[in-house]
């Protein structure tokens, strides 16, 4: 673990009212990104949940939990798969849609992101409603692959999320 203590990433996360509309308060982390010690205490989280019994892949969700996911991925030697909003991957996809506190979006992985068999830890900054990680779960196990863990820097008490995903095993490292 870094010297940095989660507590500290925690206060450094600043709240912003009204973003991207009323009535959501988002958590924005990019102070913790400017902040080494601060990026590596969340990295290290993740890293350290996962270093005895790797996974065989990472796969981080688009777009802020590419920042962590693609870390801790390089940090145990695992594959990385971005799982991302439709349209942005180049390569042949599957789809799938889902409900958000603020709206419906689609989710797209390609489909050969991963393999029959690949035991997988899904990797995000916040569960909030759960529907983005419940989506990108649907996603991988369509394609064959397990889903271990879904691991949060940021879990959204509140918003119930933990209860889309109850089939799997919640890691969240900070809890509002």
């Amino acid at each position: 673990m870094s010297a940095a203590s989660i507590d500290q990433v925690k206060a450094a996360i600043r709240d912003i009212p009204n973003f991207p509309k009323p009535p959501v308060i988002f958590k924005d982390i990019t102070p913790v990104l400017q902040r080494p010690e601060l990026f590596r205490a969340s990295v290290d989280v993740f890293v350290d949940r996962h270093r005895k019994s790797k996974p065989d892949v990472i796969v981080g969700i688009d777009a802020r939990g590419f920042i962590f996911a693609g870390a801790v991925a390089y940090q145990l030697g695992v594959a990385f798969v971005p799982v991302r909003k439709k349209g942005k991957l180049p390569y042949k996809t599957i789809e799938a849609s889902y409900e958000l506190e603020y709206g419906r979006e689609t989710l797209s992985m390609h489909v050969d992101a991963v393999k029959a068999g690949d035991r997988v830890v899904i990797v995000d900054d916040v569960l909030a409603t759960g529907g983005t990680a419940a989506t990108a779960a649907k996603l991988i196990e369509q394609l064959g692959s397990k889903v271990t863990e879904c691991d949060f820097l940021i879990e959204l008490k509140f918003l119930s999320g933990a209860a889309k995903l109850a089939k799997y095993s919640i890691f969240s490292a900070i809890a509002y």
